[in-house]
């Protein structure tokens, strides 16, 4: 299984993605990583979830191999949805999510990452949307609440990676720290929300999604919008070969 869920007694849920050999999730795999968090999200004795990854980076996107395997549009179509389920879960869990990024974080990992209530990073994470060398749009929405806006334009247009100790300056990463610290780190700091009351701590996800100035699943739909009239036109699909061609 590439998603693991795991409730410590502490009420701290680990959540692992595992997905070899860059945690490029398939279909099923953003739908699995969905349900774990909505299983998170519904089971009361889960105080704070902590979101990390095994292996070289934490996310790498889409399987864009199993999209350009597969005919027709059943694998985007699948993607996209499998990307807004598991966006929307990040977002809408009924307790914080700390997201534990390192190495890369790109595409769907920022989407993940930019709907997380606190992020801590490893010192070589850095956070990218290459989507337009993909043919693909998305996740702008998500970078958005890591990066000021003009910022946010210059990485989605340029495909650029930013850093984990650039984004501290932004304040949107908690800490970076070397990459044998980063789950205890993420750790600690779940510790000291879950001390919290976890009725006030619930309330507070709700108040503070409550007041969000952005309403981060109308934006990304409407982001994704653009990716389908792309895949229609067939610029997408070149796109996407040629990716997976300079893979081989």
């Amino acid at each position: 299984m590439p998603v693991r869920s795991e409730r410590r007694a502490d009420g701290i849920r680990v959540v692992t993605v595992d997905a070899p050999p860059v945690n490029a999730l398939t279909v099923q795999g953003w739908f699995d990583l969905a349900a774990a968090l909505d299983e998170a999200s519904a089971d009361a004795q889960t105080r704070v979830v902590v979101l990390r990854a095994e292996g070289r980076g934490f996310n790498a996107g889409v399987d864009i191999k199993e999209m350009q395997s597969t005919d027709g549009f059943a694998a985007l179509v699948g993607a996209n949805r499998g990307c807004f389920a598991a966006f929307k879960a990040v977002y809408e869990c009924a307790v914080p999510v700390i997201g534990a990024v390192h190495g890369f974080c790109l595409g769907g990992g920022v989407g993940l990452v930019g709907n997380c209530d606190v992020v801590v990073a490893s010192e070589d994470a850095s956070f990218g949307v290459p989507e337009v060398k993909q043919g693909a749009l998305g996740a702008a929405t998500h970078m958005a609440r890591l990066v000021p806006q003009h910022l946010m334009r210059t990485l989605y247009f340029t495909a650029r990676t930013i850093t984990a100790a650039e984004l501290v300056q932004h304040g949107s990463v908690y800490a970076v720290v070397p990459r044998e610290q980063l789950d205890e780190t993420a750790l600690e700091l779940a510790a000291d929300i879950a001390d919290k009351d976890p009725r006030v701590i619930r309330a507070a996800k709700a108040a503070l999604n409550g007041i969000d100035p952005v309403d981060v699943n109308k934006s990304y739909r409407f982001e994704q919008g653009f990716t389908f009239e792309l895949n229609l036109l067939g610029v997408s699909d070149e796109l996407r070969d040629g990716f997976v061609g300079r893979d081989r």
